[in-house]
């Protein structure tokens, strides 16, 4: 039997930029990045190499915000439809619905967007380094709130389960939210197996699974500054 391939589009992307902080709105290099790493997992090197058959791959996403808004700070108007992660984000889900195999699941934003301040900015702030009166327009940014991408992703799970579509799920996401999806498809003999793309995942999620695997390159750290090592000099 197949394999079905679900990823968490939020999560991907974040990743991606990660790994590929030059590409950061390469929404073509993104959505080829996707494909490549998920197929990845069929491939098992070994003996003969063996390769699973693809069921599907699912990318669960949302909309990019398209409103108008003004920022609290320097009450400048923002469109949100024109900028460069509205573009990104409606490329992306373009060149997904061509790729073969592919199934685009799109949530909804929440209507309650709210600006917030950043969270370096509330420690600054909390700490007594910054007053209220010096946050500037680019200490705040939208608390944007995603919509049933993981309701999504629990019935597409439990279709593909009580349909004997698939003997294995790989899900490409992060966080513990999937945990009643993964049991429920172990119950019923699936091979359920996590690709959190080299990201340390919570303690004790590695229960609810049975297997562990990142296919993508590992984020490379920024190099380290050193300060250059000399004698400290004095007024002269």
């Amino acid at each position: 039997m197949p394999t079905a391939i679900l990823v968490d589009g939020g999560y991907f992307v974040k990743r991606f930029r990660s790994i590929e902080p030059h590409n950061r709105f390469n929404s073509r290099r993104a959505a080829e990045c996707m494909r490549r790493w998920a197929l990845a997992h069929l491939v098992f090197r070994g003996a003969g190499q063996k390769k699973r058959e693809l069921y599907r791959i699912f990318f669960y996403d949302c909309p990019p915000l398209m409103k108008k808004m003004h920022n609290p700070i320097t009450k400048n108007a923002i469109d949100f439809g024109k900028s460069q992660e509205a573009k990104f984000r409606m490329e992306l889900h373009d060149a997904l619905k061509k790729h073969r195999k592919t199934a685009l699941r799109l949530g909804h934003l929440s209507s309650d967007v709210q600006w917030a301040i950043k969270p370096a900015k509330i420690k600054d702030l909390l700490t007594g380094r910054l007053k209220l009166e010096e946050l500037t327009g680019d200490d705040v940014m939208l608390d944007i709130r995603q919509k049933g991408v993981d309701m999504r992703i629990g019935v597409d799970v439990s279709s593909l389960v009580f349909k004997r579509q698939v003997d294995q799920i790989v899900l490409i996401a992060g966080d513990a939210a999937f945990v009643p999806a993964a049991k429920q498809a172990r119950r019923e003999g699936i091979d359920f197996v996590l690709d959190p793309m080299w990201r340390p995942i919570p303690p004790g999620l590695e229960e609810h699974i049975d297997g562990l695997r990142s296919t993508c390159p590992k984020a490379r750290r920024p190099p380290v500054v050193q300060e250059p090592v000399g004698r400290a000099q004095g007024p002269t």
